[in-house]
Protein backbone atom coordinates (compact mmCIF):
# COMPACT_ATOMS: atom_id res chain seq x y z
CA UNK A 1 0.00 0.00 0.00
CA UNK A 2 2.94 2.45 0.73
CA UNK A 3 4.61 2.01 -2.08
CA UNK A 4 1.37 2.12 -4.05
CA UNK A 5 1.11 5.64 -2.74
CA UNK A 6 4.05 7.20 -3.05
CA UNK A 7 4.08 5.50 -6.65
CA UNK A 8 0.27 7.43 -7.67
CA UNK A 9 2.03 10.18 -5.57
CA UNK A 10 5.49 10.72 -7.76
CA UNK A 11 2.81 10.29 -10.87
CA UNK A 12 0.43 12.84 -9.96
CA UNK A 13 3.92 15.01 -8.74
CA UNK A 14 5.57 13.92 -12.05
CA UNK A 15 2.04 15.14 -14.32
CA UNK A 16 2.22 18.38 -12.34
CA UNK A 17 5.72 19.20 -13.19
CA UNK A 18 5.23 18.33 -16.86
CA UNK A 19 1.75 20.66 -17.19
CA UNK A 20 4.28 23.74 -15.90
CA UNK A 21 7.10 22.58 -18.29
CA UNK A 22 4.69 22.60 -21.29
CA UNK A 23 4.58 26.73 -20.20
CA UNK A 24 7.04 28.08 -22.97
CA UNK A 25 9.79 29.40 -20.52
CA UNK A 26 8.62 33.32 -19.25
CA UNK A 27 5.30 32.49 -19.96
CA UNK A 28 1.81 31.35 -18.88
CA UNK A 29 -0.55 30.16 -20.38
CA UNK A 30 -3.89 32.11 -20.65
CA UNK A 31 -7.04 30.41 -21.16
CA UNK A 32 -9.81 31.50 -23.36
CA UNK A 33 -12.59 32.94 -22.56
CA UNK A 34 -14.99 35.91 -23.30
CA UNK A 35 -14.34 40.03 -22.07
CA UNK A 36 -16.64 43.14 -22.62
CA UNK A 37 -14.72 45.24 -25.16
CA UNK A 38 -14.30 49.24 -24.00
CA UNK A 39 -15.79 50.26 -27.51
CA UNK A 40 -18.23 48.24 -29.23
CA UNK A 41 -19.91 47.95 -33.28
CA UNK A 42 -23.12 46.62 -34.56
CA UNK A 43 -24.45 45.10 -31.64
CA UNK A 44 -21.33 43.07 -30.54
CA UNK A 45 -21.09 42.91 -26.54
CA UNK A 46 -18.87 40.23 -25.87
CA UNK A 47 -15.93 39.33 -27.50
CA UNK A 48 -13.94 35.46 -27.61
CA UNK A 49 -10.84 35.36 -27.12
CA UNK A 50 -8.76 31.76 -27.81
CA UNK A 51 -6.25 30.24 -25.90
CA UNK A 52 -2.56 31.63 -25.77
CA UNK A 53 0.66 31.94 -24.35
CA UNK A 54 1.61 35.13 -22.90
CA UNK A 55 5.33 36.64 -21.42
CA UNK A 56 4.68 36.77 -17.35
CA UNK A 57 6.52 40.26 -17.87
CA UNK A 58 7.63 42.62 -20.01
CA UNK A 59 10.58 43.02 -22.75
CA UNK A 60 13.56 44.27 -21.01
CA UNK A 61 16.76 46.34 -21.63
CA UNK A 62 18.70 43.74 -21.21
CA UNK A 63 16.85 40.70 -23.23
CA UNK A 64 16.53 43.65 -26.28
CA UNK A 65 20.12 44.22 -26.45
CA UNK A 66 20.67 40.27 -26.80
CA UNK A 67 18.53 40.79 -29.72
CA UNK A 68 20.46 43.55 -31.28
CA UNK A 69 23.51 41.96 -31.17
CA UNK A 70 21.71 39.16 -33.13
CA UNK A 71 20.66 41.72 -35.26
CA UNK A 72 22.70 44.74 -36.00
CA UNK A 73 20.25 46.16 -38.33
CA UNK A 74 18.22 47.21 -35.57
CA UNK A 75 20.93 48.60 -33.40
CA UNK A 76 20.52 52.16 -32.62
CA UNK A 77 22.62 53.56 -35.26
CA UNK A 78 21.54 51.02 -38.29
CA UNK A 79 17.84 50.80 -37.99
CA UNK A 80 16.11 51.94 -41.17
CA UNK A 81 14.63 55.62 -40.53
CA UNK A 82 11.67 53.51 -42.57
CA UNK A 83 11.13 51.84 -39.48
CA UNK A 84 12.13 53.94 -36.27
CA UNK A 85 11.80 57.79 -35.06
CA UNK A 86 15.01 59.80 -33.91
CA UNK A 87 14.59 58.97 -30.44
CA UNK A 88 15.42 54.87 -30.87
CA UNK A 89 16.50 53.80 -27.98
CA UNK A 90 17.73 57.29 -27.22
CA UNK A 91 18.21 55.94 -23.36
CA UNK A 92 21.43 53.83 -24.31
CA UNK A 93 24.52 55.33 -24.60
CA UNK A 94 25.73 53.72 -27.82
CA UNK A 95 24.72 50.76 -30.15
CA UNK A 96 25.96 47.47 -27.66
CA UNK A 97 26.23 49.48 -24.95
CA UNK A 98 23.25 50.83 -22.33
CA UNK A 99 25.96 52.92 -20.38
CA UNK A 100 26.76 53.21 -16.93
CA UNK A 101 23.18 53.13 -15.73
CA UNK A 102 23.37 49.32 -17.03
CA UNK A 103 22.78 48.21 -13.64
CA UNK A 104 19.49 50.47 -13.01
CA UNK A 105 18.45 49.71 -16.76
CA UNK A 106 19.41 45.93 -17.64
CA UNK A 107 16.21 44.43 -15.68
CA UNK A 108 13.72 47.72 -16.43
CA UNK A 109 11.20 47.41 -19.30
CA UNK A 110 12.98 48.25 -22.77
CA UNK A 111 11.44 51.34 -24.30
CA UNK A 112 12.40 53.45 -26.97
CA UNK A 113 11.29 51.18 -29.75
CA UNK A 114 8.88 51.33 -32.13
CA UNK A 115 5.99 48.43 -33.13
CA UNK A 116 8.40 47.78 -36.69
CA UNK A 117 10.82 46.66 -33.91
CA UNK A 118 8.99 44.80 -31.09
CA UNK A 119 7.75 42.98 -33.97
CA UNK A 120 10.66 42.20 -35.01
CA UNK A 121 12.49 41.04 -31.62
CA UNK A 122 8.59 39.23 -31.22
CA UNK A 123 9.34 37.00 -34.81
CA UNK A 124 13.21 36.87 -33.48
CA UNK A 125 11.63 34.71 -30.58
CA UNK A 126 9.34 32.78 -31.94
CA UNK A 127 6.47 34.89 -30.95
CA UNK A 128 4.42 37.72 -32.04
CA UNK A 129 3.01 40.85 -30.16
CA UNK A 130 0.07 40.25 -28.47
CA UNK A 131 -3.59 42.20 -29.92
CA UNK A 132 -5.41 44.70 -28.47
CA UNK A 133 -8.49 41.72 -27.56
CA UNK A 134 -6.23 39.42 -25.42
CA UNK A 135 -4.16 42.53 -24.03
CA UNK A 136 -7.72 43.56 -22.93
CA UNK A 137 -8.60 40.54 -21.84
CA UNK A 138 -5.85 39.89 -19.60
CA UNK A 139 -5.27 43.70 -18.72
CA UNK A 140 -9.20 43.62 -17.26
CA UNK A 141 -8.39 40.64 -14.06
CA UNK A 142 -7.86 41.64 -10.67
CA UNK A 143 -5.01 42.17 -9.32
CA UNK A 144 -3.52 39.90 -6.79
CA UNK A 145 -2.94 40.66 -2.90
CA UNK A 146 -4.40 44.59 -3.89
CA UNK A 147 -7.77 45.84 -2.69
CA UNK A 148 -8.00 48.98 -5.02
CA UNK A 149 -9.76 48.42 -8.40
CA UNK A 150 -7.88 48.02 -11.71
CA UNK A 151 -9.82 51.32 -12.70
CA UNK A 152 -7.87 53.16 -9.90
CA UNK A 153 -4.55 51.66 -10.18
CA UNK A 154 -4.80 52.92 -13.67
CA UNK A 155 -5.80 56.50 -12.76
CA UNK A 156 -2.68 56.47 -10.05
CA UNK A 157 -0.08 55.85 -12.59
CA UNK A 158 -1.60 58.31 -14.98
CA UNK A 159 -1.65 61.41 -12.65
CA UNK A 160 2.34 60.69 -11.71
CA UNK A 161 5.52 61.73 -14.46
CA UNK A 162 7.38 59.36 -15.59
CA UNK A 163 10.50 58.26 -13.40
CA UNK A 164 14.25 59.09 -14.50
CA UNK A 165 14.63 55.16 -14.83
CA UNK A 166 11.47 52.68 -14.72
CA UNK A 167 11.66 49.98 -11.95
CA UNK A 168 12.46 46.54 -12.72
CA UNK A 169 9.79 44.63 -14.90
CA UNK A 170 7.87 42.73 -11.93
CA UNK A 171 7.56 45.75 -9.60
CA UNK A 172 4.08 46.96 -10.12
CA UNK A 173 1.50 44.16 -9.37
CA UNK A 174 0.76 40.27 -10.80
CA UNK A 175 -3.15 39.99 -12.04
CA UNK A 176 -5.09 36.84 -11.35
CA UNK A 177 -3.76 35.39 -14.61
CA UNK A 178 0.13 35.84 -13.02
CA UNK A 179 1.36 38.65 -15.55
CA UNK A 180 2.88 41.67 -14.02
CA UNK A 181 2.51 45.17 -14.77
CA UNK A 182 0.14 45.28 -17.40
CA UNK A 183 -0.60 48.79 -15.75
CA UNK A 184 1.48 51.20 -13.94
CA UNK A 185 4.98 50.29 -15.21
CA UNK A 186 4.65 51.29 -18.56
CA UNK A 187 2.57 51.43 -22.09
CA UNK A 188 2.85 48.64 -24.15
CA UNK A 189 2.98 48.13 -28.19
CA UNK A 190 0.18 45.72 -29.80
CA UNK A 191 0.07 43.97 -33.06
CA UNK A 192 -3.31 46.27 -33.84
CA UNK A 193 -2.79 48.83 -32.10
CA UNK A 194 -4.04 50.74 -34.20
CA UNK A 195 -7.51 48.46 -35.50
CA UNK A 196 -9.64 50.94 -34.05
CA UNK A 197 -8.66 54.08 -36.39
CA UNK A 198 -8.35 52.01 -39.02
CA UNK A 199 -12.11 50.59 -39.23
CA UNK A 200 -13.95 52.03 -42.20
CA UNK A 201 -13.45 54.91 -44.54
CA UNK A 202 -11.59 57.96 -43.65
CA UNK A 203 -14.98 59.73 -43.06
CA UNK A 204 -15.43 57.44 -40.21
CA UNK A 205 -11.72 57.21 -39.10
CA UNK A 206 -12.09 60.64 -38.76
CA UNK A 207 -14.94 60.23 -36.24
CA UNK A 208 -13.62 57.48 -34.55
CA UNK A 209 -10.53 59.65 -33.61
CA UNK A 210 -12.62 62.41 -32.69
CA UNK A 211 -15.10 60.26 -30.36
CA UNK A 212 -11.46 58.71 -28.52
CA UNK A 213 -10.39 62.02 -27.52
CA UNK A 214 -13.47 63.80 -27.30
CA UNK A 215 -14.73 60.80 -25.15
CA UNK A 216 -18.04 61.28 -26.12
CA UNK A 217 -18.74 57.65 -26.56
CA UNK A 218 -20.30 58.10 -30.01
CA UNK A 219 -19.03 54.19 -30.73
CA UNK A 220 -21.08 52.79 -27.84
CA UNK A 221 -18.46 52.64 -25.03
CA UNK A 222 -19.88 50.35 -22.27
CA UNK A 223 -18.97 52.62 -19.52
CA UNK A 224 -18.26 56.20 -20.63
CA UNK A 225 -17.21 57.44 -17.24
CA UNK A 226 -13.93 54.73 -17.84
CA UNK A 227 -11.40 57.35 -18.16
CA UNK A 228 -8.95 54.79 -17.67
CA UNK A 229 -9.72 53.40 -21.02
CA UNK A 230 -10.68 56.10 -23.37
CA UNK A 231 -6.91 57.16 -22.43
CA UNK A 232 -5.81 53.87 -23.49
CA UNK A 233 -7.91 53.65 -26.71
CA UNK A 234 -6.74 57.74 -27.08
CA UNK A 235 -3.03 57.01 -26.85
CA UNK A 236 -3.37 53.87 -29.03
CA UNK A 237 -4.98 55.86 -31.50
CA UNK A 238 -2.08 58.56 -31.54
CA UNK A 239 0.31 56.52 -32.67
CA UNK A 240 2.50 55.29 -35.34
CA UNK A 241 4.53 52.25 -36.11
CA UNK A 242 7.85 53.91 -36.41
CA UNK A 243 7.12 55.99 -33.02
CA UNK A 244 9.21 55.80 -30.25
CA UNK A 245 8.20 57.30 -26.79
CA UNK A 246 9.97 56.74 -23.31
CA UNK A 247 7.70 54.77 -21.19
CA UNK A 248 6.17 52.63 -24.30
CA UNK A 249 7.79 49.29 -24.41
CA UNK A 250 6.09 45.77 -25.58
CA UNK A 251 5.90 41.87 -24.59
CA UNK A 252 5.19 38.87 -26.40
CA UNK A 253 2.33 36.65 -27.23
CA UNK A 254 2.47 33.04 -28.80
CA UNK A 255 0.18 30.64 -30.39
CA UNK A 256 -1.05 27.68 -28.96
Amino acid sequence: MIKRTLFIFCLTTASISLVYAANPAGMVKIQSGQYTPFFTEKGVKTVKVNSFYLDINAVTNAQYMAFVKSNPQWSKSKASKLYVDASYLKHWKSDFDIGADYNKLKDSPVTNVSWFAANAYSKWKGKRLPTVNEWEYVGNAPAVNNKRPIEKIILQWYSKPSPAFLPPVGSTFYNTYHVSDMHGLIWEWLFDFNSIIMTGDSRSNTAVNRELFCASAGLGAIDNKNYAAYMRYAFRGSLKAKYTVSNLGFRCAMDI
